[in-house]
């Protein structure tokens, strides 16, 4: 039975029709900072950075801070919703581009595992599974159950290179118009946030300790001038840092919002003689929110918005693969990704927007990564099937091939959920 997942087209072993499906790789997205929620906020890119640990830091770090201990049910079961909404969308994509085309469909499902609630409709199964983070719309092609004759036109393995393209790429399709729509309906309600930048550096923590807190410098506070000079950029004051340590470097920095204070800090010297002194920065700007006046002007800020949004993305994705050896530690799994959709929903509600937004954009780009068992496999073996002039790839390698990745899917998804689990402040004071 060929099988559309909620970001993989696998094609399952007909000997092995019960061969398990896998946690959504879609589900994979770098983890964020701590200190700040730019990927949910484009509009609103707060650049922050630690001083009081190796730069980067490790991915436990970044997910035990930021992700916390899921306290409290409702945002946790907001985030989930989200995450649940987007792969339903993916799946309908796949499921309409079939249907309208009158491509045969027998399965449709949200989650995966044991059933919980099935019924038929159509010719069509759909089912409600135990396991939340993914789904399938399942094909009759190669169920050995079926009594459809292989040779029948409205199989989806029989169509055209141009009908099987349009359902494999619909799921990628519809996650990327459900991003808009997402965002076309914030410009129409709550409003988007929007940036004004302000003269400084903010300081929003201050860790025990630190060379920091030892000279004074508390948070809250906003740094105007280092060593007689303006501020400078975030990116600056961070390499000025690092190679100073040891050396007293001058600020003079705004407290509550009026006093003047002048400071000394001297950096401490890490183990890889890199000065610190252990802060947490961000540029300083005001927040408000900006809303649509009518549809024309929403068109315009949800366009604008949705460009940043997928530019934000493709840029993270981009690093994230550019520099594996140092971002692989920072790529989360489902309940990463639940847990910071928890922490957005606990902010503020109006957060859930651009989490629902990203992650559609996250699940649609990861999907079209040329690799076994994500769409965009799928994509590469019809496009390689057209290129050969319509003649197909034989059945058993297109098989091995999906079934391999599927395998890695397996293995990969399984790791994440494991590290991510253990990583959350809860789980870890079980231990």
């Amino acid at each position: 039975m060929i099988t559309l997942s909620a970001s993989a087209h696998a094609f399952i072993l007909p000997r092995n029709p019960k061969l398990p499906l896998f946690p959504s790789p879609s589900l994979l997205v770098q983890s964020l900072p701590s200190s700040t929620l730019s990927l949910f906020f484009p509009r609103c890119r707060r650049r922050s950075q630690r001083f009081g640990q190796r730069n980067g830091g490790s991915h436990s770090a970044h997910v035990t801070a930021s992700l916390g201990g899921l306290e409290g049910a409702q945002p946790v079961v907001e985030a989930a919703s989200v995450l649940a909404a987007i792969i339903l969308v993916h799946e309908a994509g796949h499921f309409l581009a079939a249907t309208l085309q009158g491509i045969r469909v027998s399965k449709f499902a949200v989650g995966f595992g044991p059933v919980l609630a099935r019924f038929v409709a159509g010719g069509v199964e759909y089912s409600l599974r135990a396991f939340p983070l993914g789904g399938f719309v399942g094909f009759p092609d190669d169920d050995p159950d079926s009594d459809i004759p292989s040779d029948d036109a409205d199989l989806l393995k029989n169509r055209p290179v141009l009908d099987r393209l349009i359902v494999v790429s619909a799921g990628v399709v519809a996650n990327v118009v459900f991003a808009y729509l997402i965002v076309f309906a914030q410009v129409l309600t709550v409003g988007l946030p929007v940036q004004e930048a302000l003269p400084g550096l903010l300081v929003p923590e201050v860790r025990t300790g630190s060379a920091a807190a030892r000279d004074g410098l508390l948070a809250g506070d906003i740094i105007l001038e280092v060593n007689g000079e303006t501020a400078p950029s975030l990116t600056e004051l961070v390499e000025y840092i690092k190679m100073s340590a040891g050396k007293k470097v001058a600020m003079k920095v705004v407290r509550e919002g009026a006093k003047a204070v002048e400071l000394s800090v001297t950096p401490d010297e890490s183990a890889d003689g890199a000065g610190r002194i252990g802060v947490q920065l961000s540029p300083n700007f005001k927040l408000s929110k900006v809303r649509a006046k009518n549809l024309a002007e929403a068109t315009m800020f949800a366009s604008r918005e949705f460009v940043g949004l997928a530019s934000t993305v493709l840029d993270g994705l981009k690093q994230t693969f550019l520099n594996f050896s140092q971002t692989a530690s920072k790529v989360s799994g489902p309940v990463a990704i639940i847990a910071v959709g928890a922490e957005v929903a606990r902010s503020s509600s109006d957060g859930l927007f651009q989490f629902a937004a990203v992650i559609n954009l996250n699940l649609a780009v990861i999907n079209l990564l040329p690799l076994p068992a994500l769409d965009g496999g799928s994509l590469a073996l019809i496009l390689l099937e057209a290129a050969r002039g319509g003649r197909k790839i034989p059945r058993e390698v297109e098989q091995r091939i999906m079934s391999s990745g599927i395998l890695f899917v397996v293995m990969l998804g399984l790791f994440l959920i494991v590290r991510d689990t253990l990583n959350l402040d809860f789980i870890k004071e079980m231990l």
